[in-house]
């Protein structure tokens, strides 16, 4: 497995990581022991960088992900998020009140039974809480040892500039795939601070694997029911266009969710994308997705197919991250 870089402070990971959000959320049923598997199967096969926060379940994703990598808690690199408020088990908004962040940290450290975090991401931005003061806080808990990274997620050109001004940001997670594209015009922002970049939902939430139903398919609890892009009139043009990546695909003797993962990882050294899955299989044919080269033919031929992104928004009205 090759290793990059994310950001300026000596934050090393495998090019290709881990998203563990699915094995509790957001994709229908699934099976804590095969997530578990699964996770210890990326290992083995050199991914060093694991993706959960506290959303995914209250604790219990970072619960898995702890105990599955505990064995191995020196080799790898785990990373979590706070700045979600909830009221019971339902998430009732964001809350990144430093006394929230302080409660957040310690819970997170307890269920992923580490005495430091690797990278702590803020998970949304909070518009009633200043970014310096988030920024502030998370020092403190790099100064005292419990932190190392400090991570912001979704976030916009003037948020990250005025938190870096206050503490180092190492790394920024947004969505970013063949699907989606608005994180472009931040990546030189990115660059010039030198903060490294993961993609989540790398794979167009599992429309880019070739394996895509249409929205009503799907389980009300799977947030593909509801995805714009797997809805009809969507549905069929993301199709069309899976299809011809598929045949490009197929001509260097891969997958399509291959050659979606190397186009990513084509588009700097400096970006590492955690695709998520609950099958070995699937991971193992993510991870071989890093020794596909693409030359400026099939990059030039992949920008014919999808000039602009998929069809349909990334979330529905109202959840759409605002970014400043």
């Amino acid at each position: 497995m090759r290793q990059r870089n994310l950001g300026q402070q000596d934050l090393t990971v495998s090019a290709l990581g881990y998203g563990a959000m699915g094995i509790s959320l957001a994709y229908g049923p699934s099976d804590e022991k095969e997530g578990a598997a699964t996770i210890r199967r990326a290992h083995d096969l050199g991914v060093t960088f694991f993706d959960t926060a506290e959303l995914y379940g209250q604790g219990e994703n970072e619960r898995i992900v702890g105990a599955a990598l505990a064995p191995v808690r020196d080799e790898v690199v785990i990373a979590t998020k706070f700045g979600f408020d909830f009221t019971g088990t339902r998430r009732s908004g964001v809350d990144s009140r430093p006394e929230h962040i302080r409660e957040v940290v310690d819970n997170s450290l307890r269920h992923l039974g580490v005495d430091v975090i690797d990278v702590l991401y803020q998970h949304r931005v909070d518009p009633d809480v200043p970014i310096e003061d988030v920024a502030g806080t998370v020092g403190e808990f790099i100064d005292a040892g419990k932190v190392r990274y400090f991570g912001l997620s979704e976030a916009g050109e003037n948020t990250i500039r005025r938190a870096h001004a206050v503490r180092p940001v190492s790394v920024l997670q947004t969505e970013y795939s063949l699907f989606e594209r608005d994180v472009e015009t931040l990546l030189p922002v990115l660059r010039e601070l030198g903060i490294g970049f993961v993609p989540y939902s790398p794979l167009g939430r599992g429309f880019l694997t070739g394996h895509a139903k249409p929205g009503a398919e799907y389980d009300s609890g799977d947030m593909r029911s509801w995805d714009a892009r797997f809805q009809p009139g969507n549905y069929e043009r993301n199709l069309e266009a899976t299809h011809e990546l598929t045949a490009l695909a197929a001509a260097k003797d891969a997958t399509v969710a291959q050659l979606a993962l190397a186009w990513l990882l084509a588009q700097g050294d400096d970006i590492v994308p955690i695709p998520g899955t609950r099958s070995p299989r699937r991971l193992e044919e993510n991870v071989a997705a890093v020794d596909l080269t693409l030359d400026d033919t099939d990059l030039k031929r992949i920008a014919e197919i999808l000039p602009d992104g998929g069809f349909g928004a990334r979330y529905p009205e109202g959840m759409l991250p605002a970014w400043d």
